[in-house]
């Protein structure tokens, strides 16, 4: 073989690593940008940016949260794909694990995110567009969260694992009141209930009132078409409203793990040194609400 076409062949496999696009679009990639590896990773860019913009109009409602743990600092971030056979996928998943690393980095900041530069020195959106191009579908990072290590204890749960720290339904919860060694063994077991219950808050007070009044309005209008007057709409509305804030407030909902005691239960009896709060939580399942 002669060092020309060495050389070639080099370039080639170089922008196949660094852009993860197929043998004859690098190689057309190279010839339009006269060997230049920089120029031809911008022409494979706007050609992966041409052909992703077809697939925006997509649903991308499966793929993978992940969490990232390091001390006491937690992390979660949801990566969608339109099919689970692509959130399968080798490429996917690392691309999803070095986006988790990156969202811990970027303390849950999305724009930060996208904005940095991955390990083959490209930036994580312009990664993504490659990705894209690649794969054929609807790829989107959806939304990011980051949890302190600032006034209380964190705690995670990964629910439907393929691996390690990533899911389908993860949840974080952080605690104040926990002693390590005496009752940190209810972090785990509050993020396990918040996976499983899918509270909206902690109590109502953390209850959107647009929540409230469009569930008011749903109770009403199914009161009144049942036939029973305005009058007492009103007064059993009251009641059903009631309920739907006990279901799913975090404190008021009924015990996973013992159907006769509420959260709010289980937290008094795990009481050691002081008063053990939930001070935040978040549950995030794949393609939830999209």
């Amino acid at each position: 073989m002669s060092n020309s076409n060495k050389d070639i062949l080099d370039n080639i496999k170089r922008l196949r690593e660094l852009t993860g696009v197929g043998f004859k679009d690098c190689k057309v990639a190279l010839d339009e940008s006269k060997g230049d590896i920089e120029k031809s990773i911008e022409f494979l860019r706007k050609k992966g940016i041409a052909k992703a913009s077809k697939k925006m109009n997509r649903t991308a409602s499966e793929g993978l949260v992940l969490v990232k743990e390091n001390q006491g600092e937690v992390s979660i971030i949801e990566v969608n794909s339109e099919t689970d056979f692509v959130a399968k996928n080798k490429d996917f998943i690392s691309f999803c694990k070095e986006l988790s690393d990156i969202n811990f980095s970027t303390k849950g900041n999305l724009d930060k995110l996208n904005n940095s530069k991955m390990g083959n020195n490209i930036l994580v959106k312009d990664n993504l567009v490659n990705l894209i191009a690649k794969i054929g579908e609807k790829i989107t990072i959806r939304r990011a969260s980051f949890f302190d290590n600032k006034n209380g204890t964190n705690f995670f749960y990964v629910h439907s694992s393929i691996e390690e720290n990533i899911g389908k339904i993860i949840s974080i919860v952080k605690i104040d009141g926990i002693s390590k060694g005496k009752n940190d063994n209810i972090g785990a077991k509050v993020s396990m209930h918040i996976a499983a219950s899918n509270p909206l808050a902690i109590n109502k007070d953390g209850v959107s009132k647009e929540i409230i009044d469009k569930e008011l309005e749903i109770i009403k209008a199914e009161i009144v078409n049942s036939g029973k007057p305005k009058e007492m709409a009103e007064k059993i509305s009251k009641g059903k409203i009631s309920k739907f804030i006990n279901d799913n407030t975090l404190l008021n909902q009924i015990w996973i793990m013992d159907p006769k005691k509420k959260v709010s239960d289980i937290l008094k009896e795990n009481k050691i040194d002081k008063e053990v709060k939930i001070l935040d939580f978040v549950r995030y399942k794949v393609g939830e609400g999209v």
